[in-house]
């Protein structure tokens, strides 16, 4: 009897994919499909995506492809929890840009970038003090800073706005990227999972960016004026 051989097909952990009106970053108002990935490394204090950490399905990543391109749509985000801790995501977003997508990353910067294709958006997220998770940040992937990737801060107080500050024009990061933006970290009706966090009122960010004539472009969250912010899948 002839023994068949055996074949490992790559999966991933997916918690949710779903096609839906982009809410931030420069890219906010645009279509896209968004692939969000099962866990995160992180524990972010003002964290509202948590169902993400564990909750998901196994797929092999032919079939999630075949999802994504089901849509009809040519932009596709991953995003998390952390999409880059699960090393197959590198595959699945390559696969996708050399087919002629659009394809956009948003990561904590706890984790290497510069795996991502060279075609892709890359949107570091990096940690604020406030965040509780700032030591983990991994600041050699300011290095690998490319034109078209952005750098985005949550803001949760002064302290943390005054420390995103510093870092944006030691670094000179508003001329090493597409953007940086900056956000404040808001508890709205609905964040059931920000945990630890009272918020910063988009005024005073934006205040304060003006009075500093900052560099930066201050965002809010688009699809939770649209949706209600506990809505999943949008």
């Amino acid at each position: 009897m002839t023994s068949l051989p055996v074949t490992t097909e790559p999966t991933l952990r997916v918690n949710e994919v779903f096609h839906s009106i982009q809410g931030e970053s420069t890219w906010a108002g645009v279509p896209m499909v968004f692939v969000r990935l099962t866990g995160c490394p992180l524990r972010c204090h003002y964290c509202d995506t948590s169902y993400a950490f564990r909750e998901g399905t196994t797929m092999p990543i032919a079939a999630l492809l075949e999802r994504v391109r089901a849509f009809g749509c040519p932009t596709v985000e991953f995003t998390g929890g952390e999409p880059l801790a699960q090393r197959n995501a590198f595959l699945a977003m390559a696969t996708l840009c050399d087919e002629g997508f659009t394809v956009l990353v948003e990561t904590s910067g706890s984790i290497d970038i510069s795996p991502c294709h060279p075609s892709m958006v890359r949107i570091l997220d990096l940690k604020t003090p406030g965040s509780g998770e700032s030591d983990r940040n991994r600041w050699a992937n300011l290095a690998d800073l490319r034109p078209r990737d952005e750098v985005k801060f949550v803001i949760t107080d002064r302290a943390d706005y005054e420390w995103a500050r510093e870092l944006v024009l030691r670094e000179r990061l508003h001329e090493r990227c597409h953007a940086v933006l900056f956000s404040a970290a808001h508890r709205q009706a609905g964040d059931a999972d920000i945990r630890g966090c009272e918020g910063l009122s988009h005024r005073a960010l934006a205040e304060w960016i003006l009075a500093d004539r900052l560099p930066v472009r201050q965002q809010g969250q688009l699809h939770k004026v649209i949706w209600d912010p506990s809505t999943r899948g949008v």
